[in-house]
């Protein structure tokens, strides 16, 4: 049905004045944390908008990729990492880490979660940790939740949320306590979901509400720093972490505050990674932002700290192998998973690479999953907590088969 040009430019005008409630609303990314027993450090990236692992980590030494990628890639030189894998060039500040043997990825990975590629439901599989036999998450707790119930000894104020908006994934029966800035306007998750599900298709009210998220973000630096945060952002700009997102470094540092202290488990969200379009332009900034995140932890926890923490970037799904018509990406199935810090046996990527050619592609057009990303925080949290193989798929990850050991978590 074609819509008059009077009718477009109305509902533009209710998505934008939707866009301008989102930018006046508080913290609309909230960030969990969680004391527990023991000296390991596990931080949690929600990586919000299904990033793209093709791009983020790309597969230059299978003879089909090439074919499927031609203008999303960008111009600028990728870095290369093992003679197969090339890392994305915004993503450079990391490459030490990787020299170092401090950074990771494994590919062709995802959560059970296939067909209907809605974020909002890949975002509750990929929190939840639980699915149901027809691929919906159940239950209303988290997988990290579930990882402080069964941890011996985690004391009574075991985790807290700072935003509006509780983390799925660190909520359930452990004990949590919530902080957010004081304001007057407030944008619950369901209503941020809402609007992500109304303005999805439409390009120019994206773009709108990516800024409005940035001006939220602004917003939530001004609530949440501190002076020790100032402080500590100064010495982060004086060393060279950067970052184009104000907030998530705020957020960030905020974090790194609690991980020296008490706290040993942490969870918050980088957004931007919904490339439908000009994904050359787009997807730099969401990744710029990764890597300032991850450089800031290695810096503001200093060597000790650094060295027992690990950091998984998670995604709700990937996206399609081939590059559609608006030079961005579709949602997909396959994806990678980034993995940084001192108890990281880094260096290298992990999984059994499928291939590329059309009918080794799940469904004919996404990276046909191999891995469950579960299995990979599973083994993650018996490296670092000493958890036993059938508690973690009994009590964390109900149902799930962790397979054999990837061996991502130093002895």
């Amino acid at each position: 049905m074609a819509v008059s040009s009077s009718a477009a430019l109305t509902r533009r005008m209710m998505l934008a004045g939707l866009g301008c409630s989102l930018a006046a609303s508080p913290l609309v990314t909230p960030m969990t944390f969680a004391a527990t027993p023991g000296d390991n450090r596990l931080v949690v990236l929600i990586l919000r908008g299904a990033m793209d692992g093709l791009d983020v980590l790309r597969p230059v030494g299978d003879p089909d990729f090439a074919d499927l990628r031609r203008v999303t890639l960008g111009k600028e030189r990728a870095i290369p990492l093992d003679g197969f894998f090339e890392m994305h060039p915004a993503l450079g500040d990391l490459k030490p880490m990787w020299d170092a043997g401090e950074l990771g990825f494994a590919h062709a990975v995802a959560t059970p979660y296939r067909d209907k590629r809605s974020h909002f439901d890949g975002q509750d599989i990929l929190e939840a940790g639980i699915v149901s036999n027809d691929g919906v998450p159940t239950g209303q707790d988290g997988w990290l939740n579930r990882l402080v119930a069964s941890l011996p000894g985690a004391r009574a104020e075991t985790a807290f949320a700072i935003g509006r908006g509780e983390l799925r994934i660190l909520t359930g029966a452990a004990p949590t306590s919530t902080w957010a800035p004081q304001t007057q306007l407030e944008l619950t998750p369901h209503a941020e979901r809402l609007l992500e599900l109304v303005y999805h298709d439409d390009p120019l009210f994206r773009d709108a509400a990516a800024s409005a998220l940035t001006i939220v973000s602004d917003l939530e630096q001004e609530a949440t720093m501190g002076d020790e945060d100032v402080e500590m952002g100064s010495m982060m700009s004086e060393m060279g972490v950067a970052t184009s997102n104000k907030a998530l470094l705020a957020m960030t540092e905020f974090a790194i505050n609690r991980l020296r202290r008490d706290t040993r488990i942490a969870s918050y969200s980088i957004t931007g990674w919904d490339t439908h379009a000009g994904q050359a332009n787009r997807i730099g900034g969401p990744l710029r932002n990764l890597a300032g995140t991850i450089n800031a932890m290695k810096i503001g926890l200093g060597p000790e700290i650094w060295g027992k923490t690990t950091i998984l970037a998670l995604t709700e799904f990937g996206r399609t192998a081939r590059e559609n018509g608006s030079q961005g990406t579709d949602h997909g199935t396959g994806g990678a998973i980034l993995m940084a810090g001192g108890a990281v046996r880094g260096g290298r990527v992990y999984g059994d690479w499928p291939g590329l050619a059309e009918a080794d592609l799940y469904d004919r057009r996404d990276l046909m999953p191999t891995a469950d990303v579960r299995s990979y925080a599973g083994w993650a949290m018996r490296g670092l907590y000493g958890l036993g193989v059938s508690d973690l798929e009994r009590g964390v990850f109900p149902g799930l088969d962790m397979g054999r050991d990837p061996g991502i978590i130093l002895g």
